[in-house]
């Protein structure tokens, strides 16, 4: 009776698990052990840092949203709270675009903000 081995089904299953860990550092892209870690820990960091991407952009946002408010004279929860009881939706990402790319229409803004928390 032929002996009858696992070569083909392990070597495909090594083959894809180093291929994932191309560019890695030092022996973490060449041995199987050291990979298969590297790799676990790539793909949690990876999961992780897709949620954090998020939170990061949207602080910057807040940051420059903050520093247009300021430059019309009016701190960054004056502006969100004036514009809400405005009943204006435009949102944090698209109030920080217009306070880089357009100044003028972000001080219209700011204006409007100013009117809706007098009332």
């Amino acid at each position: 009776m032929v002996r009858i081995t696992n070569a083909v089904a392990a070597r495909a299953r090594s083959k894809k698990l180093l291929k994932r860990c191309k560019g890695f550092y030092g022996d973490r892209k060449n041995h199987l052990k050291l990979s298969k870690d590297a790799l676990i820990s790539a793909l949690a960091n990876n999961y992780h840092h897709r949620k954090l991407r998020k939170r990061d952009f949207r602080s910057l946002w807040i940051t420059r949203i903050g520093a247009a408010a300021k430059i019309n004279g009016i701190s960054y929860s004056k502006l969100i709270n004036g514009l809400k009881r405005q009943g204006c939706e435009i949102n944090r990402k698209w109030l920080s675009e217009l306070a880089i790319s357009d100044p003028a229409g972000f001080s219209a803004i700011a204006t409007t903000a100013k009117t809706g928390l007098t009332n």
